[in-house]
């Protein structure tokens, strides 16, 4: 079979591209690792070719890949992203689409999006990504994948390139519960908040009307099967503003000296957003911070030791032309979790027209490996 260079940046058959270095709970699984880690002896392209082209070789794995190899898993392949993860519709200007498997014709969604199709496709068994503002939970909707992002700091992000350290976290999909709940296992810490198994469930009917109909009603046959409780939860209109100015402003510093004599080397949508992030000054961003943190105090206080039901993207996966404008509405969603740091597992639901969707369930700081047990039980 063709490498399918949508999928895939490097991908060796027969493989796999890097052999376990021990044996463990993941033995037999194999990784499709966005191309954003350290993989040694690779380089990282970040979806970009003029980057790849300048990248070193690296020497070492990123502290996420190695402690998945000494887990028993293997690295079936470095999969496509978009570039440097400034997105989550899957497209790159450079490579194409991967394909969604789940939704044919449809956006994979990203920007984790070559990971989640290899495994979606059954070319692999974990994806192992990141998610700054839903590029774990967007694709694990669309494509009808189990997701989590943990804490915001809960793995180590030692070897991964970065787009806004305040955000980034890495995540990880899989075709199911048990798989997702061992890479956990692996990755995280132990709990700093043990969450009990009548743990309050909740959901806000102003969260379920931001998504389309057919999303709404998946989640919400969700929310009453596990009998969650109705709360008066709103996001403000300004969270969102902050977080993306925050975002965008922490994407220049990270980037920014590199492309300010390449911005040409970047596709449309994506240059669009570091033309913003160029203009933000030092004043704007550290209102954006100020903002953040307030609304990060708040959430975390909203929520205490429950945990929120919401949809993990406002729509079905769209088609092409209809990506971008479905974009800010799931940002309405992602950025709860986003800004207060917190735990969200996305669990794959069916809607009524036969395409999947997703429920994310938010939960308290340090309660990751509680919240995958709890995302087990209810798909149970």
């Amino acid at each position: 079979m063709a490498l399918d260079l949508s999928v895939w940046r490097v991908r060796p058959e027969p493989g796999p591209l890097v052999a376990p270095t021990g044996p463990g709970v993941l033995d037999g699984e194999s990784v499709a690792v966005k191309d954003l880690f350290a993989v040694a002896g690779q380089r990282v392209g970040a979806g970009n070719p003029a980057w790849l082209a300048a990248a070193p070789v690296e020497q070492a794995h990123a502290d996420a890949v190695a402690r998945l190899l000494a887990a028993g898993a293997a690295v079936a392949g470095i999969a496509q992203t978009e570039e440097f993860a400034y997105s989550l519709t899957g497209a790159n200007a450079h490579h194409g689409t991967p394909p969604n498997p789940r939704a044919p014709g449809r956006i994979s969604g990203g920007s984790t999006s070559g990971p989640a199709t290899a495994v979606a496709s059954g070319q692999a068994s974990v994806a192992l990504g990141t998610d700054t503002g839903g590029s774990v939970r967007v694709p694990a909707a669309y494509q009808g994948l189990w997701g989590i992002r943990p804490t915001h700091g809960a793995v180590a992000s030692g070897g991964l390139l970065p787009l806004a350290p305040s955000f980034d976290t890495v995540g990880w999909l899989a075709r199911d519960a048990d798989t997702l709940a061992r890479v956990g296992r692996v990755l995280l810490p132990a709990d700093r908040i043990a969450l009990p198994d009548d743990v309050p469930l909740v959901v806000s009917d102003t969260l379920l009307d931001l998504a389309a109909p057919e999303v709404r009603d998946a989640v919400g046959q969700l929310a009453r099967t596990a009998g969650a409780g109705p709360v008066d939860w709103a996001p403000e209109p300004a969270w969102l503003a902050a977080f993306q100015t925050l975002q965008a402003a922490e994407a220049w510093a990270a980037h920014g000296a590199w492309l300010a004599g390449r911005m040409d080397t970047l596709g449309p949508a994506v240059r669009a957003r570091f033309e913003r992030a160029r203009s933000i000054g030092a004043d704007e961003a550290e209102a954006a911070r100020a903002d953040v943190g307030r609304a990060r105090a708040e959430i975390r206080e909203r929520l205490g030791e429950r945990v929120l039901l919401l949809p993990s993207a406002a729509t079905v996966a769209p088609l092409p032309a209809e990506a971008e404008a479905a974009r800010e509405a799931t940002m309405l969603l992602t950025c709860v979790a986003g800004l207060g740091g917190l735990p969200a597992v996305s669990i794959p639901v069916p809607t009524a027209g036969g395409l999947p969707a997703g429920a994310c369930l938010v939960g308290p700081v340090g309660a990751d490996l509680s919240l995958l047990a709890l995302a087990g039980r209810l798909a149970r």
